[in-house]
């Protein structure tokens, strides 16, 4: 099981750690976005720093339906636990997680700032 919270602006969020393959390693805070089909966006200046190899390009839909391309990269995350291998788009927002990350999980969100997340495997 996992937990967040609930930040100022009314965000759900969750804090991960990531890496590369040479065992380099940062936390971040996450959003929860359930309307991203993907399993986790970064920004570039975290791609670099980490220095995670790039996979290549995805083509993707936004929110407001535009078609736009991301370059694709794959780094390590400690997720539930365990070291997980994922595909990362790139994106210059905020770090968020998607539903393909979330697929096979619970997740709860007390909707109020400070309230918690909960993210919990499905037996």
């Amino acid at each position: 099981m996992m937990h967040g919270v609930v930040n100022a602006s009314c965000e759900a969020t969750i804090r991960l750690v990531i890496g590369n393959q040479n065992g380099q390693r940062q936390a971040i805070d996450a959003v929860v976005d359930t309307g991203y089909t993907g399993f986790l966006s970064l920004p570039s200046q975290i791609i670099r720093a980490l220095n995670l190899p790039w996979t290549g390009i995805e083509r993707g839909t936004l929110g407001d339906g535009s078609e736009t391309t991301f370059d694709m990269y794959v780094a390590t995350i400690i997720w539930d636990g365990e070291y997980r291998n994922i595909p990362v788009n790139e994106a210059d927002t905020d770090p968020l997680l998607g539903m393909s990350l979330l697929y096979g999980y619970d997740l709860r969100i007390q909707a109020i700032e400070g309230g918690r997340v909960t993210i919990e495997a499905l037996k």
